[in-house]
This record gives C-alpha cells, structure tokens and sequence, in this order.
C-alpha cells in the first residue's frame, strides 16, 4: 500500500481515547507478519520487536484520536457531551458543529450529528453571546427520547468522534485523525519496506494509547522496552495559513518534516537532532526545524523515563480538527528520513 492507501484506512478506522482496541488490530494484522513478536501491553499499548543488531531503538506513535464523551442522554434523545481529552477544550475551539458524528459504544457505534441551535430561533441573548459552551453543543442520533437512545446504543460514557470521509486536494490528504494516524502509517510503511538485515538497531515499533487524554500509554513503555533511544511521532505544526506570523511558526506544507527543538513539556535530545538532520542532508531529504511552544507529545513521557528521544512531526495543518490536512510529499519525506536512520551508523549517544 502507499502512503495514501495506508494513512486512509487508519483514518477510517474509529480509535477514541480508551477505545483504541480496531486500531490495534489493524495494526497487529499487519506487523505480525515482518515481525519477531507482536503483543499488547497490560495498558493496551501495541508492540513490534522487528529484529536487527545494535542499540535499543524505539519508534512510537499514538493511537488515539481527538475524542469527546458523552456525559447526560436528556429526555429528547439528545447527547451532551464533555471533553474527551486533556486539557478541556471548549468546542468552539474543536470545529465540531455540522460535522457528522459516531458515537461508539458498548454495543457497537451509532451514527450521529454534532449540533446547536440554528440562528433563526436564537433568544437575543443568545445572539450576543460570542463563545460557545458546552451547554451549546450536543449530538442528535436521531432519537425522540431518553429510551429511545438508549435502545440505539447510547448510554453515559460512550466516547463520539468527528466522522467525515477522508478527501484529497492534489497531493493533500484531509479528514480526521491524522493525528496521530500518520506515525502509524508511517512506522506500518518503513516495515512493509525494510530488510532486516539491514538494520544498525535493534528495532521496536510502538502504538500507544490515550496520549490525548495525557500520555498515559507512553508513561509506561519503559516496563515493556528497556529502550537507548527513541523517535517519537506526532503532527507537525505549519504557519503557512492565513493569519499566522512566520516569526511564531516558519515551517510550510510540503517542504518535509519538522525536527522539533522543544515543545510545551521538554526539550529533545540535540544528538539525535543533529544526527536526524545530518542524515536527512546526505540523503537530500527535505527537513524542517521549530519549537512548539503550546503542544506536547509523548515523546516527553519517554524523556521522563531516561529514554533519550527526538520528536519528528510530518507537517499538518489545521491541526485538532475534522479537516486537519497532510501533504503526501511529507509523508514520504518522513518514510525516506526513517528508513534512512534505521539503516545508517548508529548515532553515538549509548553511554
């Protein structure tokens, strides 16, 4: 599969904070096979030894995708709903009305809407109001009553996601998820692709789960993997967009991923910048660098474990949003720069 094949069927797939259970699966399916073990952690983290020689190296990715909970059913049939992720965003800022909405559940999942009250029938109060709430916005599943969603599946606690088709432009690929489905593709694609001989580490491939909510599963990754290093992925943040000042964010779309410094948690390991960097250069691989001054990722949690680690974030826009978008050409870049290291003199940060 390519990198757009492999990203689309993990973006399709519903993966919640806490319900990341068919992601995994889709994953085990397709690691087992190229790896010498395969197995889940007792949080429900997903781990691939692949093989090879040399020093321990981790390459991790999250599972879970930006999630909201279902927190009241009132006597309409309609869901209410509270943040299903750390910190509590307000929905304003989450782009959730009008998108179409899946609820998933104990007993399977339930197609849905993310709503608020149109502007015809808006109380002048309302009308002055300019910040929405969580008293604002709701799910419809089209039921009449309380009973009515609870015969459909809905019950407190079930966890809701934006649910829109994956959608290209050109090169661009757009939906939910990409975040952070795209470390997934890529580590499922650098296995499709490699020779195991070939490898200067010894290679583990991570799925972790609830990094939304807090990097829960990355926290523990070092009673599974005594790891000498590792590459995190996550997003990469863009300022290529209206109304952002290329002094506050000067990396682009398409022109590679980024290397990133420091973000809101840590700072990442400068040797395995450096020699992330240099390869990439070697290699005329495309490469970015920033510092993320308002996100965090798990590649933190491994840092407070003492495993030393670099962050690489393929460059995304519109990032936690249904319509965050990704250009192909870093996909591959990102693929290239991690076949690339894998395959190179191990970086001399063993002590």
């Amino acid at each position: 599969m390519d990198s757009y094949e492999t990203l689309k069927a993990l973006m399709e797939i519903p993966g919640p904070t806490g319900r990341e259970e068919r992601v995994m699966e889709w994953l085990r399916d397709r690691w087992e096979p190229r790896s010498e073990r395969v197995w889940l952690s007792k949080v429900g983290n997903l781990l691939a030894h692949v093989g090879g020689g040399g020093p321990k190296l981790l390459i991790q990715g999250h599972a879970d995708e930006l999630s909201f909970t279902v927190k009241s059913i009132d006597a309409q049939g309609f869901l209410w709903l509270s943040s299903g992720q750390a910190p509590a965003g307000i929905p304003g800022k989450r782009f959730p009305v009008g998108q179409p909405a899946l609820i998933v559940a104990r007993g399977g999942s339930i197609d849905g809407l993310f709503a608020a009250v149109s502007g015809h029938i808006l109380t002048p109060q309302q009308r002055e109001r300019d910040k929405v709430d969580w008293d604002d916005v709701f799910v419809d599943i089209g039921a009449s009553s309380r009973d009515e969603a609870l015969a459909l599946g809905a019950h407190v606690g079930a966890s809701v996601i934006w649910n829109p088709p994956v959608r290209r432009l050109g090169t661009r690929i757009y939906g939910k998820a990409i975040d952070d489905r795209v470390a997934l593709a890529l580590m499922t694609n650098l296995l499709d692709g490699l020779d195991v001989a070939e490898l200067t580490y010894d290679l583990y491939l991570v799925a972790t789960v609830q990094e939304e909510i807090g990097r829960m599963g990355a926290f523990s990754l070092r009673a599974d993997v005594d790891a000498d290093l590792a590459i995190a992925i996550d997003n990469g943040l863009v300022g290529d967009i209206p109304t952002v000042a290329e002094r506050n964010m000067p990396t682009v779309l398409g022109a590679g991923p980024t290397l990133v410094y420091k973000d809101a948690h840590a700072h990442y390991d400068i040797r395995l910048i450096d020699w992330l960097t240099d390869i990439a250069h070697a290699h005329d691989i495309p490469l970015q660098h920033a510092i993320y001054e308002h996100i965090g990722s798990d590649g933190s949690a491994l840092i407070a474990q003492g495993i030393p680690t670099a962050l690489l974030g393929p460059s995304t826009r519109y990032t936690h949003t249904a319509f965050e978008m990704i250009d192909e050409r870093d996909v591959d870049a990102s693929l290239r720069l991690l076949k690339a290291f894998v395959t190179a003199s191990p970086v001399e940060i063993v002590h």
